[in-house]
């Protein structure tokens, strides 16, 4: 019998309670303790989600022995340190997206979960997600022809929220929405990217309010992708060849993938399976990658979550952006 899986979470906002409902309808592996800077917070939280284990600290979580993986639902800004903790630690480590706020922490981050031997990955979902497989199952059998254009958007009405509207905190449309579209181009296009262009509309607080990203690769593909946290899209992706084009729903959480050949008739559907939250994939990923004694998910391998980071990076150079931490 495999042993049960104890899952500890760092940070007890909105993302940390998804996350927890989902573990605890998962089989092998258990929503075991919670960890907030406010013990009040993280009490409340336990009680709220059938968690014992309640921490006022991050560092009391991490010394308790019976943590197997801890996922960090912090703010982008504590990233760096909340996972550096959890490495010293021992702890395997699943780390919500944006991974880091730059590149720079990125590669400190994955040189030092070398060193200790540790498991470390991003909590970027639709890397993990069977709809993927599919996808690129559909593509590589030739059915739309060759590709070479890609289009991606992803907007939510979310500026309100304080954590993506403060430069202390890594705000801004980019590291929260505009990974996604990053992340879906490269899924489907690759690595090779030879040129970025870009353009973005700041907020008064100094932070991405929405951007328009072109993606130029090697072999002379392109990648056209949109984000805001000012207004609402429908959150699609398009995928174009050279005999058809596929439209893929919603690519924050793939609902569906629809065919069409080169006279616009439709001519496949495939539906996403039925999930709890769509969360699962990477916590089964992770107790997977713990079992078999891996320190990278195959899903998410570290060089490509650094090459995205680095992306982003030249991305807000583009726009003279700096966090206020990055420029101490």
């Amino acid at each position: 019998m495999l042993k049960r899986i104890n899952m500890g979470i760092l940070g007890a906002g909105n993302i940390a309670g998804t996350m927890a409902e989902t573990v605890n309808k998962m089989p092998g592996v258990k929503c075991y303790a919670i960890a907030s800077r406010s013990p009040e917070k993280a009490e409340s939280f336990g009680a709220a989600h059938g968690i014992k284990k309640c921490y006022g600290s991050y560092e009391e979580l991490l010394a308790d022995k019976k943590v197997d993986l801890v996922y960090v639902a912090t703010p982008h800004s504590e990233h760096y340190e909340n996972v550096k903790l959890c490495i010293r630690h021992k702890k395997p480590v699943l780390c919500e997206k944006a991974f880091m706020a730059n590149a720079a922490q990125t590669e400190e981050i994955l040189k030092l979960a070398e060193e200790e031997g540790v498991l470390v990955t991003e909590a970027m979902w639709i890397r993990y997600m069977p709809m993927y497989k599919t996808i690129r199952e559909v593509l590589d059998s030739g059915v739309i022809g060759d590709v070479s254009m890609v289009s991606a958007n992803l907007c939510y009405f979310i500026e309100s929220k304080k954590r993506l509207v403060e430069p202390a905190l890594a705000g801004g449309a980019l590291l929260d929405l505009g990974v996604y579209p990053i992340h879906f181009a490269s899924m489907i296009l690759g690595a090779e990217v030879e040129k970025t262009e870009s353009s973005c509309d700041m907020l008064s607080t100094g932070v991405d309010r929405q951007e328009s990203i072109t993606l130029h690769y090697k072999n002379g593909a392109m990648a056209v992708l949109t984000a805001s946290m000012s207004v609402v899209s429908d959150r699609m992706g398009g995928i174009y060849g050279t005999k058809g084009y596929a439209v893929i729903e919603n690519i924050n959480n793939f609902e569906s993938m629809t065919v069409y050949n080169e006279k616009h008739e439709k001519i496949a559907f495939y539906k996403a399976p039925k999930q709890i939250s769509g969360y699962e994939y990477e916590v089964a990923a992770c107790v997977k990658a713990i079992r078999e004694g891996w320190k990278q998910c195959p899903q998410l391998p570290h060089a490509e979550t650094l090459r995205i980071m680095k992306l982003m990076d030249t991305l807000r150079a583009q726009w003279g952006m700096k966090y206020p931490f990055e420029e101490e």
